[in-house]
Order: C-alpha cells, then sequence, then structure tokens
C-alpha cells in the first residue's frame, strides 16, 4: 500500500492545506512566528509517515508514525496558542483539536496493527485480556 492511500496520511495533509489557509489570516507579525511553527508542525506530521514508509524495518515505520504523532500534538498546541491569543474562535479551535485528535488515535491504530509483527516484549501496546 502507497503511504497516499493511508486515510490518515490524507486526513494529516488536508489539515495540513486547512492550517496553511487559517494561519495566513492572523496578523502579520505573527506569519512569520506562530504562523510559520503551526505551518511546520502540521506539515511535518504528514510528512514523518512518508519518511518512514517505506522503510523495511518495523521499528523505524513505527518510529515514524511516533514522530508524526508528535507533530500533530505540536499542531494542537500551537492552535491553542492562537486561541488564547484571539487569532481563532474557540469553536474554531475545538473543531481542528477534534480532527487532529482524530487522526492521532488512527496512528495509534496503525501503531499496533504494525507492532503485531515484533516480538511482545517489545511491543509499546501490550495485549489486553
Amino acid at each position: 500500500m502507497d503511504v497516499e492511500d493511508l486515510e490518515v496520511y490524507q486526513r494529516l495533509c488536508k489539515l495540513h492545506i486547512e492550517v496553511c489557509d487559517l494561519s495566513h489570516e492572523w496578523p502579520q507579525e505573527e506569519r512569520y512566528e506562530l504562523g510559520s511553527q503551526v505551518r511546520r508542525s502540521s506539515n511535518s506530521s504528514s510528512a514523518q509517515l512518508v519518511e518512514k514508509h517505506d522503510d523495511r524495518h518495523i521499528r523505524n515505520k513505527i518510529e515514524g508514525i511516533n514522530r508524526s504523532r508528535g507533530e500533530a500534538g505540536e499542531t494542537i498546541h500551537h492552535l491553542f496558542i492562537a486561541k488564547l491569543k484571539g487569532y481563532i474562535e474557540p469553536s474554531v479551535y475545538s473543531s481542528y483539536r477534534s480532527r487532529y485528535k482524530e487522526c492521532i488515535r488512527m496512528l495509534n491504530g496503525l501503531e499496533k496493527s504494525l507492532e503485531k509483527h515484533l516480538p511482545e516484549s517489545e511491543r509499546r501496546w501490550k495485549a489486553q485480556g
């Protein structure tokens, strides 16, 4: 499966485009400060998946997923700061936060499915039961 076929990748790319458009509406002085940070982290979330997707080693693929999850979390943080500064409405922040959290859940699922190929002692997601 190509990375472009992953629903989480598609969603993260769409979110990045939306975040770019949103950040360009912020005050001029923020376009190169907070705006640049949020654009970089939102782009990096999907880019991390691409970087490790074709790697032959499961641990490296999982590393890419972990980095992607971290960048998604960082993007939520930048959007929260934008909300605190009054650049976006709380409802707009809530919508982005919810969609990024859904991507994080999808990344967790992707990681769990990859970990099935590792010895149980090396898995982060331990079997329940």
